[in-house]
């Protein structure tokens, strides 16, 4: 029953240089579990007339726009055309594809960005994936380690799927878009073309083509 959760049903080939490291994958968190080790290795094989290595293990495109008040640590790509805004704060181990927005006071923390996704105001995304033009209105953020500490499982109807993750904040699926000052629990998925009501708390998987309004209320989009 949770074949709707695997990287093959979230996502669009070829929409981000991880790409070919998720497709291997059945399920997208486990890509959290080593994309520091990947971004590194990808990092090395970059075309250095294309990218700018500004230190050990950062690589920013030549035609990304980079605030002089953002924070870029190691670990880090940033894609063709992307915009990392004034105060950014990518903490390390993200990579960051084409045409994406990191915006101001957004935070990044063990991630993967696909091409034209968008975290532009006061965003917290940790230990996260965001699909292809995936979308995250003002303030909505990934919580990414629960309350008690214990390893994070999704919820799935009346199951859980068990991620052995102690730190799994939110995948959205391609086109996800997330309302204004949502809180995405530890252990939430997005199906692709879903829409989440501002201010709302979600908690598990929520199904491609819905609309979140609370916990219990998701209606189909017609």
């Amino acid at each position: 029953m949770f074949d709707n959760m695997r990287v093959c049903e979230l996502f669009e080939p070829g929409r981000s240089l991880a790409w070919e490291y998720l497709k291997e994958l059945e399920w997208p968190w486990d890509a959290l579990k080593s994309v520091s080790d990947y971004i590194a290795k990808l990092g090395a094989g970059l075309d250095l007339s294309e990218y700018t290595a500004v230190a050990d293990d950062i690589w920013i495109h030549k035609t990304a726009r980079v605030a002089p008040t953002a924070f870029i640590g190691a670990r880090t790509i940033i894609g063709a055309n992307t915009e990392v805004r004034h105060c950014a704060f990518i903490r390390g181990n993200a990579l960051v594809g084409e045409n994406a927005v990191v915006g101001n006071s957004t935070e990044l923390k063990n991630v993967i960005l696909f091409d034209s996704a968008q975290a532009p105001h006061y965003n917290y995304v940790g230990d996260s994936i965001l699909g292809y033009k995936a979308h995250m209105g003002a303030g909505a953020i990934t919580s990414n380690v629960k309350g008690d500490s214990s390893l994070v499982s999704v919820a799935y109807g009346n199951e859980r799927f068990k991620t052995e993750l102690k730190k799994f904040g939110a995948v959205l699926g391609d086109y996800a878009e997330i309302g204004c000052n949502a809180v995405l629990n530890p252990g939430t998925v997005i199906g692709k073309n879903s829409n989440v009501y501002p201010l709302s708390m979600v908690r598990g998987f929520v199904p491609a083509g819905s609309i979140y309004k609370k916990q219990g209320e998701i209606a189909e989009k017609v």
